[in-house]
């Protein structure tokens, strides 16, 4: 049996698709239907996080980063137990494999994501139990995805104005990993890893340049940055373990966003304009 913990969100949502499709018995956790305290969960997947709104919700991003996270810990037994964490605490690391020395800098107001998210995961570390595990997560890019994060917000805006500014520099760049890949992987590392702690990512950097590329390609869209953006570079994510152990995700980008930009334009029944070659 399976437990998912933020059942209601995105990437919580695909997980029980997926187990349920495959034939797992799952248990959907939301906000109103926690479990009474010491029941037996099986494998507990805990999805709950905050993403592009962390930085105006400080007490609820260290809720459901940390404070939620120890409660489950605490109160409920279990077969296994993965904490869904981010790629985002490499920032400022020299490098990336799962067991870098990373940084912190709390004086920077944006920090409070990777503080409770590194807390979260100090917190099941902690425990000696190798059934606990931690998995970084790449910047996931998947349909469905309504969020106000980068990719979803450009989307929207050009197909809704026919042109779009991105606001960093064209050979910005980082790291995005399909849903499919991703909710495969967790999956897998839940019940079989022999690790504590995994990143799940594509392994290659994707630029600005390449998305704006593919958006007019595909739509015509009015693409353009900035004068003067600033560039920003996410690291390269190291998945040697996690290719190793699993093998790679096999979804390549292009194929994931040409995916979603049908998916946006396509939901008031409108086909993409016909480009010209």
């Amino acid at each position: 049996m399976f437990t998912i913990f933020g059942a209601g969100g995105w990437i919580g949502s695909a997980l029980v698709r997926r187990l349920t499709s495959s034939g797992q018995e799952v248990r959907a956790v939301f906000r109103d239907n926690w479990p009474a305290g010491g029941e037996s969960l099986g494998h507990v997947i805990y999805t709950i996080g905050l993403t592009a709104d962390f930085r105006g919700r400080p007490f609820a991003t260290a809720e459901a980063h940390v404070s939620a996270l120890t409660r489950v810990l605490q109160c409920f037994r279990f077969d296994s137990f993965l904490y869904l964490s981010s790629t985002r605490v490499y920032l400022g690391a020299t490098t990336t494999e799962e067991e870098s020395v990373l940084s912190l800098y709390p004086i920077d107001p944006e920090s409070i994501y990777n503080v409770t998210k590194l807390a979260g995961e100090a917190v099941c570390l902690a425990l000696p139990s190798p059934a606990i595990r931690i998995v970084r997560l790449s910047n996931v890019l998947g349909l469905g995805d309504r969020s106000q994060n980068f990719l979803p917000t450009v989307l929207a805006e050009a197909r809704q104005m026919g042109s779009v500014t991105i606001r960093s520099a064209a050979d910005s760049e980082k790291d995005y990993v399909a849903l499919d890949d991703v909710t495969a992987l967790v999956e897998a590392i839940a019940t079989r890893g022999r690790y504590r702690v995994y990143n799940v990512a594509s392994g290659r950097n994707v630029s600005n340049r390449l998305i704006a590329e593919l958006l007019r390609r595909h739509t015509g869209a009015d693409v353009r940055f900035m004068p003067g953006a600033p560039r920003v570079a996410f690291p390269s994510i190291a998945i040697d373990r996690l290719a190793g152990e699993f093998g790679a995700p096999a979804t390549p980008f292009e194929r994931v966003f040409t995916d979603l930009i049908h998916e946006r334009w396509d939901a008031r029944g409108e086909g993409l304009p016909v480009m010209q070659h």
